[in-house]
């Protein structure tokens, strides 16, 4: 279904590209949501990730990897604008209320965000999103033995957590 309207897409068509978009704008948030906390970010970047898909949605090669590619622009908005906040002094920091999270979530997204960093987003797009390690290997740009170390080492932190 997703090859036809990417094809669909790429020949211009409007309607195309918005049910793409639609159908995985929560897996984007929730990809962009772990990366940053401020809901006018995650917005920001998201708006940035769609427009860029549009201007390039004729350059993706292989139809069956877009999610994958979008995927890989909004983490690549993402990092960009970490960098651009660590540019920016902040006068005054606001605790933000996160209320956003489906309450059956919750505890998956507290459980990751036990993790370290570099296990927290492997976890997301493995258990949250559905990817498969080479998917995630591609995404994040990383060997594919490297995406199932790390998730076998974070599944031994998080046992090491519920254990304790």
């Amino acid at each position: 279904m997703d090859a036809l309207l990417v094809k669909r897409a790429q020949k211009n068509d409007m309607d195309a590209f918005v049910a793409l978009i639609e159908k995985h704008k929560t897996g984007l948030y929730k990809v962009a949501k772990s990366y940053l906390r401020s809901e006018e970010d995650v917005a920001d970047v998201m708006q940035d990730t769609v427009l860029s898909a549009y201007e390039h949605i004729r350059e993706l090669k292989n139809v069956s990897y877009f999610k994958t590619w979008l995927t890989r622009i909004l983490i690549n908005h993402c990092k960009n604008m970490i960098r651009q906040q660590k540019r920016c002094i902040v006068s005054e920091e606001v605790p933000e209320t996160s209320d956003t999270v489906p309450p059956d979530n919750r505890e998956f997204y507290a459980l990751v965000g036990e993790l370290p960093e570099d296990y927290r987003m492997i976890f997301l797009l493995y258990y949250g999103e559905g990817f498969r390690t080479g998917e995630i290997a591609q995404i994040l740009e990383l060997n594919e033995n490297t995406v199932k170390s790390r998730l076998r080492r974070g599944r031994e932190k998080l046992k090491h957590v519920l254990c304790y």
